[in-house]
Order: C-alpha cells, then sequence, then structure tokens
C-alpha cells in the first residue's frame, strides 16, 4: 500500500502544473530605438503589458509566455511623431491595438534563456528567437526586427527612417 501511495506522490509532483505569475504593468516596459535619417536615433517605449507567464526555471518545458503590449501606448517623447507612429502609415493602432508574443520552446544555454515563439504586429506574425536573461523575476530580452517584415511604415519614406528596430524587453513578474 505505501508503495502505491508513493508513486502516487511521485506521480502528482511530476504533474503538476505550474501557476501563472502576474506581471507588474508599472515596472514592465518595451524599449525601442531606429535610426532616423541616419544622424540620430529615435528611441521610445511600449508599455500597458498584459497576458500570462508561466515561467519555472526548473521546469520549462512546461513554461510559456504569452503577452501583448498596447500598440497605441508608443510614446517617444514627441507627442506630433507619436500620433503619427499611431496612424495607418505605422501601426496603425485601430485596425491592429496590440503587439503579441507567444512563446513555443523556452530552453536555457550557459547563462541564457533562448525563447522561441511568434511575434504578431501590424497583422504580420512572424517567428522570433529571443535570448533572455531572468534574475529577481525580471525576464529581459534583446532582439533586433526588421519593421518592413511586418509592413510597418512601409508605404511612407523609408529613406530616413532605418529598417531594423532594437528591442528590449523587461517584463517584471510579481
Amino acid at each position: 500500500m505505501s508503495k502505491i501511495l508513493s508513486l502516487f506522490l511521485f506521480l502528482a509532483f511530476f504533474n503538476q502544473s505550474i501557476e501563472a505569475q502576474t506581471i507588474d504593468s508599472k515596472k514592465s516596459i518595451v524599449e525601442f530605438e531606429v535610426d532616423n535619417m541616419y544622424v540620430n536615433t529615435v528611441e521610445g517605449t511600449f508599455s500597458g503589458f498584459s497576458g500570462e507567464v508561466k515561467f519555472d526555471i526548473k521546469n520549462l518545458d512546461q513554461s510559456r509566455i504569452d503577452v501583448c503590449i498596447d500598440a497605441s501606448s508608443v510614446n517617444t517623447d514627441n507627442q506630433k511623431r507619436d500620433d503619427h507612429l499611431r496612424t495607418a502609415d505605422f501601426f496603425h493602432v485601430e485596425k491592429y491595438p496590440e503587439i503579441c508574443f507567444k512563446s513555443s520552446r523556452i530552453s536555457k544555454s550557459s547563462n541564457t534563456y533562448s525563447v522561441e515563439g511568434n511575434l504578431s504586429m501590424h497583422g504580420v506574425t512572424k517567428s522570433v528567437k529571443i535570448p533572455m536573461n531572468f534574475e529577481n523575476k525580471l525576464l529581459e530580452g534583446r532582439i533586433k526586427v526588421n519593421r518592413l517584415d511586418y509592413k510597418i511604415g512601409e508605404d511612407t519614406s523609408t529613406i530616413t527612417i532605418g529598417e531594423e528596430i532594437s528591442i528590449v524587453i523587461k517584463c517584471q513578474l510579481k
């Protein structure tokens, strides 16, 4: 009888699910930068995280990240530029209100985690791999994307705006 009970407890331990962690939206942010006119760099942020994160370093196979940010939260400290970025020329936030990432695989290599998944924005979904660090309940990753791959700003004068966007993701968990 005790062997059956031990087996049951063993199976229950390994089949337990990871509980979702709450995202601290006040401390979570996406930062970006892009070249502008080949002379300077425009820096900005997105805020307004929502979604679900289940991240357990001891059980990466069961871990997942499924988050979205509010595309209208774009902020470059220039109201006129931010208003233009929200239009159909760029993010078209009325039609595409969210930028979302959904992981498909999380693995660890040396001191870094590799988070693979789909990044969706402006009606386009692309597979990406984001190297991430995890410390003190903060997931932090860096990635570069080509804005034209997501059809962002493709109908505007692209000569003055760089195609490659550097993105830093900081997702603080409670």
